[in-house]
């Protein structure tokens, strides 16, 4: 399995970077491999994501700095947390981040690591679940609906979920006799470890059925294609992430399914660029123009508008049509502007004609050193 690479690497940030130093970072990393620009990287926007996911966290960040990528996942040595180093019967794992104490217990406990592991009884929480969807840059701006194709274990239709056959009943576990939960206790070189796990048998339900599902064969689950559609709020952007509750898989046994999460990509536009609430244009305009003044039309998010230039406009000014950007998410609604600027363009080629004018024109305004001959 290939070695994870540091997530401070891939962001081309310092350990000691800011908030928001990592969150530039990202954004700017996001644009040059997005898989939809050309010359895009898939892989490289994967692992620029699930860096950024891991640093922008104070939490996951910690446990990252203390136990790397384990750390992250709020898994420190032994299971103990993002919160410090833990050990057991006073070892102190610490300054061990390289070894994998999971595989070293697994082989004491028979492939049943003693921590980090399911704990407890009751019923099961089922997977959670990721998808990407692609939308366009309008569709961000405004909001939109997505239909989200999915291949997941979802409740069996058959039994409702129950895993028992209909007109059937559930009865008590006899391997957990109801507790949802079994316990072992193993000498190891470590010392006596007991391990509490979700009954094999129930799946932590403490019930199985008398006469299992002739359908999903008593796992309340069936594997099956689903789609559904999923509501994109307005004012989006690339790395923003939809938390559907319990849409995700069902649980073997029964239980509470897992959450969906939907995570956005936004595809470029080549006439906009978005920073933040504001929407960037270019316009380029002909010198007279820029001098003499005039109105142009500009391409928004809102369809075609009129820009006023004002006589004696300079080549980098930016005008600002305002409530034309992208709507706030949450309770800030108010909308950014769209910034408009613009190029003046100098004629390359001339005509004895024009030559002759402008000649006259800097002689009138003192200013002769503008044409050589």
């Amino acid at each position: 399995m290939a070695t994870k690479r540091d997530y401070y690497e891939v962001l081309g940030v310092n350990k000691s970077a800011t908030a928001d130093e990592i969150k530039r970072a990202y954004r700017k990393l996001a644009m040059e491999h997005h898989p939809d620009k050309h010359g895009g990287d898939d892989a490289k926007f994967k692992e620029i994501g699930e860096a950024y996911e891991t640093l922008k966290d104070a939490q996951k960040r910690s446990g990252y700095d203390q136990f790397g990528h384990a750390g992250a996942q709020g898994q420190g040595p032994f299971g103990g947390g993002a919160g410090g180093a833990q050990g057991y019967g006073g070892f102190n794992a610490q300054g061990f981040e390289g070894f994998d104490f999971g595989d070293i217990l697994n082989q004491f406990m028979g492939g049943n690591a003693p921590f980090g592991g399911a704990r407890g009884g009751g019923p099961q929480h089922g997977r959670d679940l990721e998808v990407a969807v692609t939308i366009d840059f309008a569709e961000a701006v405004f909001g939109t609906e997505k239909a989200v194709n999915l291949s997941l274990e979802d409740s069996c239709q058959h039994c409702q979920g129950s895993g028992a056959e209909p007109g059937s009943s559930l009865k008590t576990c006899d391997t957990c006799r109801g507790r949802g939960q079994v316990t072992r206790v193993q000498q190891t070189i470590l010392g006596t470890l007991q391990q509490t796990s979700v009954c094999p048998a129930c799946h932590g339900s403490g019930k199985i059925p008398e006469k299992p599902c002739t359908i999903c064969h008593g796992t309340a689950v069936q594997r099956r294609n689903k789609t559904m559609m999923v509501k994109i709020p307005a004012g989006v952007d690339t790395g923003a992430t939809i938390r559907l509750g319990r849409q995700g898989a069902a649980p073997r046994g029964g239980g509470q399914k897992g959450d969906l999460y939907v995570q956005i990509r936004v595809r470029p536009d080549r006439r906009f660029e978005r920073h933040g609430k504001d929407i960037h244009s270019q316009a380029t305009i002909a010198m007279t123009d820029a001098a003499l003044g005039t109105d142009i039309p500009v391409e928004t998010v809102d369809g075609q508008v009129t820009l006023k230039i004002p006589a004696g406009t300079q080549s980098g000014r930016v005008f600002k049509l305002s409530d034309h950007g992208v709507p706030g998410l949450g309770r800030s609604i108010a909308r950014g502007d769209h910034l408009v600027t613009v190029t003046v363009e100098i004629p390359t080629k001339l005509s004895p004609k024009q030559r002759e004018l402008l000649e006259q024109f800097a002689a009138d305004t003192g200013k002769k050193s503008f044409f050589h001959r």
